[in-house]
């Protein structure tokens, strides 16, 4: 069953009224304007005070009775075949519980993982990889986009080519307009590869009781590490539980479980004790992913009015032995153009796989495109900022030019030289999309137990973005309580299902589910407290702390009183996110200026001044998300 409703909205840069279809036992959005109590406000972290005195406990502090230390043997080659393997003298070391071959009689890049030892201590456990002896046959090998799209290069993948098949999306016809076009714009825009740097390395503690499996892992999905972990070992998921209380850090390279994950678990069970295994610095770098890096031929054309009428990209660029290295995002739908074609493909090479990192692809995409932009505009003679906004067909980022254009001092700063000498100055402005609006999928569990206490469990993780905060926030502003009434509790598998932490997704995903929870969590309590107030549950609200008649707020019941009545130790609701209304947007848009300061003799750099202005929607804590920006 559902309900139609009229909402006010910002949409566009407007209050408009729209009419929503939602699911019956979906609470009534909160519409534009509304002046929330707790939701909205700025709220310091509710970790921060575990995290800043050391108490919180990330993976790389799981300390369990007997455990040992994993340790990962890497190849020094990026291609060479591993003839053999011999562990015994590792095996024979002091303290060496178990050691495991890892190759598949192949290592295609310098940091693949070939053998594994599990040991009393992480010092034995490095001694002992030394005693590994592995008979390695060096092969060619292709470390470059150059090296591997030559005719002649070493095969990555034996009987594959080095280069796929290239990705193209097309519309319009951009050979015509370009061929037509008042002026063009043609360059090569190159980006390197970025590898992540997480303050907490990949890692995890696996633990073993018969033939079920605990997981105490760096991730950015517990759920999805127990999927890929229980189809690895033919285990019923139930059989695999996964625990992340704290992360530090990922940026997407820790969405999936990684190998380490794997060897821990192996080295567990032959050992018959827990193995943690965390990795090292540099095998962070060498093996856990990175961004791709890019070739792109942009080529753009415009009319004599300075709108464009062609926009194309050919790219390629290497995921290593992986994929993953498109960038034509940002060239398909950043600007208004009715010819576009983006023609992209990824080069196989010897160096370690790619990982999501930071909306992937979009980083080096939009590098090259609002370079290009910058440089047709000033062909054109156009204001850099004038050239955006001819453009531009979407409402919300022509206000956001306006309001940072006016908070940024664009029109001041354009006129002001730009420096003396070897200290240069120079101002710039970016547009931006993202697509983050959530999904369904997530479930929560609203409690309130009898001594007042209300906790929220969903089994999401923090990847350092205050989701603790912003889920407890959701829940105190539907209870009408103070943020520190509610206890989030998350980073376990046991908990309700919830979705990754990547692509800006958990807080749109899990806060609908947490609010619906708590709504119906109210719903209980306000027809717990009807018969003591003698009025009907619809003629009752929460708000500071109490349960009142809305029409008579001296007739009103203390929250911890109504929740002594509860009959059993507790009562409880679940919540869980629907599909996005009809009629809201599918993307967010964006845009920032800056002020940068070069020493063009030393290349030092200083930022001077940054603004942002992003359509995000209803921010839910802005210190957090201040933060973010």
């Amino acid at each position: 069953m559902s309900r139609r409703l009229k909402l006010t909205l910002g949409i566009e840069g407007d209050l408009h009224e729209v009419e929503v279809v939602i699911p019956d036992d979906e609470p009534t959005p909160w519409a534009w304007g509304d002046q929330l109590s707790v939701v909205g406000h700025r709220e310091a972290r509710l970790d921060g005070p575990a995290k800043a005195t050391g108490n919180a406990r990330y993976t790389y502090d799981i300390d369990l009775p007997g455990m040992l230390y994993g340790a990962i043997l890497r190849s020094p080659y990026p291609n060479a075949r591993v003839r053999d393997v011999d562990l015994s003298r590792a095996l024979k070391l002091d303290g060496v519980r178990a050691a495991i071959r890892l190759d598949d009689g192949e290592a295609r890049f310098a940091g693949q993982e070939v053998a594994a030892v599990a040991a009393r201590t992480s010092d034995v456990a490095r001694d002992a990889l030394r005693l590994i002896k592995v008979d390695y046959e060096p092969l060619k090998f292709a470390a470059t986009l150059e090296t591997a799209a030559a005719s002649d290069a070493p095969a990555v993948y034996e009987g594959r080519s080095n280069l796929a098949s290239p990705k193209i999306y097309e519309r319009g016809n951009v050979r015509e307009s370009l061929a037509h076009a008042a002026a063009a714009h043609e360059a090569v825009y190159t980006t390197a590869v970025q590898t992540h740097v997480s303050l907490e390395t990949h890692g995890a503690v696996a633990s073993w009781e018969g033939d079920k499996l605990t997981l105490y892992s760096s991730t950015q999905g517990i759920f999805t590490v127990r999927d890929d972990v229980a189809v690895h070992f033919d285990l019923p998921h139930e059989n695999v539980r996964v625990i992340t209380e704290y992360l530090g850090g990922g940026f997407g390279s820790k969405l999936g479980v990684g190998p380490e994950t794997i060897v821990a678990a192996r080295l567990a069970k032959g050992a018959g004790a827990p193995v943690k295994l965390m990795l090292t610095r540099p095998g962070e770098h060498l093996a856990t992913g990175n961004r791709p890096d890019s070739e792109q031929k942009v080529r753009l054309g415009v009319d004599s009015s300075g709108k464009l009428v062609a926009v194309e990209l050919v790219q390629r660029g290497s995921g290593g032995i992986g994929a993953g290295s498109g960038s034509s995002g940002p060239f398909q739908w950043l600007y208004r153009c009715a010819n576009v074609r983006t023609e992209e493909r990824n080069v196989y090479t010897n160096t370690g796989p790619s990982a999501p990192m930071r909306a992937p692809g979009w980083p080096q995409g939009t590098f090259a495109l609002e370079l290009a932009i910058d440089e047709l505009a000033r062909k054109q003679g156009i204001d850099r900022l004038e050239f955006r906004r001819r453009n531009n067909d979407d409402r919300v980022r022509a206000t956001e030019f306006e309001i940072g254009a006016r908070a940024f001092g664009w029109s001041e700063r354009v006129a002001r030289p730009k420096g003396r000498g070897a200290i240069r100055r120079g101002i710039g402005v970016a547009s931006s999309r993202w697509f983050g609006l959530g999904i369904p999928g997530p479930q929560a569990l609203a409690v309130a137990h009898r001594d007042g206490r209300v906790e929220i469990q969903i089994g999401t993780q923090d990847i350092g973005t205050g989701t603790r905060t912003v889920v407890a926030m959701v829940a105190a502003e539907e209870l009408g309580l103070p943020l520190a009434r509610v206890t989030p509790v998350i980073g376990d598998t046991r908990l309700m299902f919830s979705v990754p932490s990547g692509g800006s997704m958990s807080s749109p995903s899990d806060t609908p589910a947490v609010r619906q929870a708590a709504a119906h969590l109210k719903e209980k309590l306000l027809a717990l407290a009807a018969p003591i107030l003698n009025a009907e549950p619809g003629d009752l609200e929460m708000r500071d702390g109490m349960i009142r008649v809305r029409f008579d707020p001296t007739r009103s019941i203390a929250f911890d009183e109504a929740c002594r009545r509860i009959p059993a130790d507790s009562i409880s609701a679940e919540g869980s996110r629907v599909a996005n209304y009809a009629g809201f947007r599918e993307n967010q848009a964006g845009c920032q200026f800056a002020e940068v300061e070069v020493d063009i003799e030393t290349g030092v750099t200083r930022v001077i001044q940054v603004v942002a202005v992003h359509d995000a929607g209803r921010i839910v804590n802005p210190l957090t998300a201040r933060s973010q920006v």
